[in-house]
C-alpha cells in the first residue's frame, strides 16, 4: 500500500504547502503531464489510440462530464474506470466526512460545524484516488434516493427535526464528492429519475425533497449508453443530454492485430492451465470478426470482447479436461478442443429472426472459416506433402477431444518437416503436445481445403484421403 502523507490536522496541511485543486482540474493536470512525458495514460485499453482515446483526452482537458456511446462489451466501463488513475494519488478529506468535504472548504453542515470548533486543528485523514470511484448500473427500480439522497429516518427516530439537514442520508453522487462517478447505461435510468442529474451537471449541486439544501459538488460525471437506446428510442431526457460536454463513440477492435492483444490481454489462461498456441487464438479473433460482420447476426446488439475471451478461455478448458482424464503431463489446446466453444457461445449472440434454429449451424460455419484462414495466412505456402503421404494407401488417423497428444502423435508417425510447421506456426516448445496442436491443425486445413477427408461423430475425427 502506498505511504500515507504525514498531515492529520489543518494547520499541518497548510504548512506542507498543499494547494486545494478541483477534480477536473486535478485530471487535467495530470493527464498533461503524462502527455507531456509521453507516459501510459489509460493502461490495459486496447485499440483505442487512434480513434477513442484522443477524443476522450480533449473531452478531459476540457473539463467536460462526457458520454461513452457503444454497443456492448466494448470496453466502455473498463475505459470509465481508468480515468481515476488521473487523479492525485491521496487527497486530504474532512475526517469522517460522508461526502469527502476537502479541509479548505468543507460544505455539509457537520464539517462546517466542526471546522468552526476545532479551527486550525481540524482533523483530516486522507482518501487514495482508488477510493474516489463511484458506480451505478442504472436499472429501472433506481430511485432518486439511490443517486442523490433521502431521509434517514434512524437520524428522525434519534431525536434530530425533520428539517435538520443532517437528516440526510447522501446518495452515490454526493458520496462521490471530489471523485469520478459513473452511470452505466443511462438510458435504463427512469425519465423522472434522469432528471434528478440535471443539477449536479449544471449547477453542481443536489437538493433532497424540497429540503432548503444546497451541497456544492466536485465530481466529474462519465456516463455510458448503447447508441440504439441512446438515439433511437430517445431515452435520454433532452436537457440531459444537453447537459454533457462531449459525446464519444467506441468501437469493436478495427484490426485483427488489435483483437489478438486484447484475447492475450484478457483471457485468464495461466488460471485455466493449458497452453493455447497463437495459431489457435488467431483463429477465435477471425472466428469473432466474423461473427461480428454475419449478416444472420443482429448488428445493432453487437458481439462483446467477452465473447473471444471466453472462446480462448473454453477451448482451453476442454484441453485441461482432456489432460485430467487422459493423464497428460501437460494441457495444449489444439484444433479439437475448438468445437465445443460454439454451444458455449451460442448465448452471446443475437441472431437475426430468418435464422431461428439455425445458430448452431451458423456459428459452426464461421467457426471452420476462421480455421481455414488461418491456415491459408500460416501455412498456405508451407510444403505439407510428407504429412500427406502419411494417408497413402488408405491409412486413417483417428484424432478428438479425448485423444491424448503422445498417442495422435503415434497414430500419425514421424512426419519430415514437422520443425518447419511448427516454426511456421509460431511454436517454439518442441514438446508431444504443441507438436500434436500443430499436426492436427495441419490436418484440419488440409480437409477444409479438401486435400484430406474427414468423417466426425461425438467429439472424434478420422482423418483420411
Amino acid at each position: 500500500m502506498p505511504q500515507i502523507p504525514e498531515p492529520r490536522t489543518l494547520r499541518e496541511l497548510r504548512a506542507s504547502g498543499h494547494i486545494h485543486r478541483t477534480v477536473k482540474a486535478e485530471i487535467r493536470e495530470n493527464l498533461l503531464a503524462r502527455l507531456r512525458a509521453g507516459e501510459q495514460r489509460f493502461p490495459g485499453i486496447v485499440g483505442f489510440d487512434d480513434t477513442v482515446l484522443p477524443q476522450l483526452e480533449r473531452a478531459l482537458l476540457a473539463g467536460h462530464d462526457l458520454v461513452l456511446l457503444g454497443e456492448r462489451g466494448q470496453g466502455k466501463t473498463r475505459l470509465i474506470r481508468t480515468v481515476t488513475g488521473l487523479l492525485d494519488e491521496w487527497t486530504p478529506v474532512v475526517e469522517g466526512c460522508e461526502i469527502n468535504d476537502h479541509p479548505y472548504a468543507p460544505s455539509c453542515v457537520r464539517c462546517r460545524r466542526l471546522a468552526t470548533g476545532a479551527g486550525e486543528e481540524l482533523p483530516i485523514s486522507w482518501k487514495h484516488r482508488e477510493d474516489r470511484y463511484g458506480e451505478k448500473l442504472a436499472t429501472p427500480d433506481t430511485s432518486v434516493g439511490d443517486l442523490i439522497g433521502d431521509i434517514d429516518p434512524i437520524k428522525i427516530a434519534e431525536g434530530r427535526t425533520l428539517g435538520d439537514p443532517e437528516t440526510v442520508h447522501y446518495g452515490l453522487v454526493p458520496r462521490s464528492n471530489r471523485g469520478v462517478f459513473s452511470v452505466n447505461e443511462l438510458p435504463d435510468l427512469a425519465e423522472r429519475i434522469q432528471v434528478s442529474l440535471l443539477n449536479v451537471l449544471e449547477e453542481r449541486d443536489i437538493q433532497v425533497r424540497g429540503y432548503n439544501l444546497r451541497l456544492p459538488l466536485d465530481v466529474l460525471l462519465i456516463a455510458s449508453a448503447n447508441p440504439e437506446d441512446y438515439t433511437n428510442r430517445g431515452r435520454i431526457i433532452t436537457p440531459l443530454k444537453d447537459r454533457f460536454g462531449a459525446e464519444i463513440r467506441t468501437h469493436y477492435p478495427l484490426s485483427i492485430e488489435t483483437e489478438l492483444v486484447l484475447i492475450r490481454q484478457e483471457a485468464a489462461l495461466g488460471q485455466v492451465g493449458a497452453d493455447l498456441p497463437d495459431h489457435l487464438i488467431e483463429v477465435i479473433a477471425r472466428f469473432t470478426r466474423m461473427v461480428r460482420e454475419s449478416t444472420a447476426v443482429d448488428a445493432r446488439s453487437g458481439v462483446s470482447a467477452r465473447f473471444s475471451i471466453a472462446a480462448a478461455e473454453t477451448a482451453a478448458a476442454s484441453a485441461v479436461r482432456r489432460a485430467a482424464l487422459t493423464g497428460e503431463e501437460h494441457a495444449v489446446t489444439r484444433v479439437a478442443d475448438l468445437p465445443g466453444i460454439v454451444h458455449t457461445l451460442r448465448g452471446k449472440v443475437e441472431f437475426e429472426v430468418s435464422e431461428e434454429g439455425r445458430e448452431t449451424e451458423v456459428l459452426a460455419h464461421l467457426l471452420r472459416r476462421a480455421v481455414a484462414e488461418t491456415f491459408r495466412r500460416t501455412l498456405g505456402g508451407t510444403d505439407l506433402n510428407p504429412l500427406l503421404e502419411k494417408f497413402s494407401d488408405g491409412v486413417q488417423v483417428e484424432s478428438g477431444t479425448m485423444v491424448p497428444a503422445a498417442e495422435l502423435l503415434r497414430r500419425i508417425g514421424p512426419v519430415p518437416g514437422l520443425a518447419r510447421i511448427m516454426s511456421q506456426l509460431g511454436i517454439g516448445d518442441e514438446s508431444p503436445g504443441h507438436a500434436a496442436a500443430a499436426l492436427e491443425f495441419a490436418m484440419e486445413g488440409l480437409y477444409l481445403l479438401r486435400r484430406l477427408s474427414k468423417d466426425e461423430v461425438d467429439g472424434t475425427a478420422v482423418y483420411r484421403t
